[in-house]
């Protein structure tokens, strides 16, 4: 998972100490100047201790925080809905603790279908969470060929696969690699000379890059070719999250197992493995949990595309862009989410041709963040929640919420999944209000440029913070 940066870190604990200490009534002391420096605040000094209070654990919220009015709700959300840089603007505020399919305590045009942006993969991650185990892994296998001194290497659709040598980590957490790989061959196969690779990328089907995407996203660091043969997304630099992708993922994944095997790459050919192969070698990705939990995270659109395929595979279609967002929607529709109004062309979000209406969003949102109930399953979707950006802490939100702007008093409190493409700005997450009380909340402008809508998103998250709307 992403790390906050430096400046975020910095933001979080504090706003936690602070927390601790207003509930506890009691005095919280940063006594050590090494760890004001840690935390990049400069300037201040150390304070003496006095502990008043015991320091109180964090806690799960109260079940008892009253719930705010649908009426309180619309006098803090309608006049900010109205500003004109929201374009054409949609969404809904929900209640996670209500009945499921109790109506939204505030929606405008929860209908309308809008391009979501990154936000399509709330949409992506609760079909993997609802159709996979959570504990499944993606693999990456070498068989024997059938001829001798021959292996074949099998891409299972694992995009975390690295060649980076132990301990050494890209973006992607806990990443399978080349290296086992290479040492699972040997070990197979200890008095035999590796003379050739076929190269087996028959897992996926299909065109390599979506309908409504730009090719220049490749060079961007939006996206890759989608095989199932790669390594770290795709990217040139594996420790760069949004740095440039490369045009022919599989043959730098196949070059680089060669190097390792000691095997010209020369001797490199496209093909399948025979039927019945012998399994030589195989290594496995983190389970998929904590792969919806970085992806939420750090919006990463190879793995979600990777898992929308996932989906397709386990529900018995085409593993393409076509059938991977069709079963993603076939599952959410399985599963009881109403996807009327709903089209997807990928799973990402990165196509301009998605559109969701924002009360699927609220409701995927609400059933993830649900409080747990017998019978109720909620606890699968729980990774959605968990791997949410925090307003200016992580991942995509880091940036967000400026400390000087409207928004500031989401920072720490607001946690959502961005959408951002050019004229389309989406922020679909958790906020809890100034009772206490978490609220869903899924915003969606299309038609403005993300400059303009984006803080205007923003301060209607962070105006949630603020309000005890009853």
């Amino acid at each position: 998972m992403r790390l906050p940066t430096r400046r975020g870190r910095a933001i979080l604990v504090v706003l936690v100490v602070l927390a601790l200490a207003a509930a506890g009534g009691g005095a919280v002391a940063l006594q050590s100047p090494k760890l004001l420096a840690a935390l990049g605040v400069k300037g201040a000094s150390p304070v003496d201790a006095v502990m008043l209070a015991p320091v109180p654990q964090l806690a799960a919220l109260s079940a008892t925080a009253p719930t705010p009015s649908a009426a309180g709700i619309a006098s803090v959300v309608d006049p900010l809905s109205r500003e004109r840089a929201l374009g054409q603007f949609a969404g809904v505020v929900v209640d996670p603790a209500a009945q499921r399919g109790a109506a939204p305590l505030w929606q405008l045009s929860p209908e309308k279908p809008l391009a979501p942006g990154s936000t399509a993969k709330v949409l992506t991650s609760a079909a993997a969470l609802l159709t996979l185990d959570a504990t499944d892994r993606l693999s990456t296998k070498v068989v024997a060929g059938s001829e001798p001194g021959q292996v074949v290497l099998v891409g299972g659709g694992d995009p975390t696969l690295t060649a980076l040598a132990a301990p050494k980590v890209g973006t992607y957490p806990d990443p399978s690699r080349l290296d086992d790989l290479v040492a699972g061959v040997r070990k197979s196969l200890p008095n035999q000379k590796i003379i050739s690779i076929v190269v087996d990328n028959s897992l996926w089907t299909g065109p390599l890059l979506a309908p409504g995407w730009d090719p220049a996203d490749v060079g961007a660091g939006n996206i890759t070719p989608m095989v199932p043969l790669m390594l770290d997304g795709g990217r040139a630099d594996p420790t760069l999250q949004d740095g440039p992708r490369v045009g022919d993922p599989s043959g730098d994944a196949s070059k680089a197992f060669a190097r390792k095997l000691g095997v010209p790459t020369s001797a490199i050919t496209k093909g399948t493995a025979p039927p019945n192969a012998k399994k030589l070698a195989e290594v496995v990705s983190a389970p998929v949990s904590a792969l919806v939990e970085h992806l939420m995270t750090t919006s990463d659109n190879v793995l979600a595309e990777t898992l929308a395929r996932d989906v397709a595979l386990s529900r018995q279609a085409d593993p393409s862009f076509a059938g991977g967002s069709q079963q993603v929607l076939a599952a959410l529709s399985q599963a009881g989410f109403d996807v009327a109004g709903a089209t997807m062309v990928d799973g990402s979000g990165l196509s301009t041709s998605d559109r969701i209406p924002p009360r699927l969003l609220g409701a995927i949102l609400g059933a993830a963040a649900a409080p747990t109930g017998p019978g109720q399953g909620v606890e699968f979707l729980r990774p959605i929640v968990s791997g949410l950006p925090v307003a200016g802490g992580d991942g995509t939100l880091d940036d967000r919420f400026d400390t000087t702007g409207a928004a500031a008093a989401g920072r720490g409190v607001v946690r959502a999944k961005t959408g951002t493409l050019t004229g389309v700005s989406a922020l679909a997450g958790v906020v809890t209000d100034a009772d206490g009380r978490l609220l869903v909340f899924a915003l969606m402008s299309n038609g403005q440029s993300p400059a303009l809508s984006r803080p205007k998103l923003d301060g209607i998250a962070a105006a949630l913070s603020r309000c005890g709307c009853r």
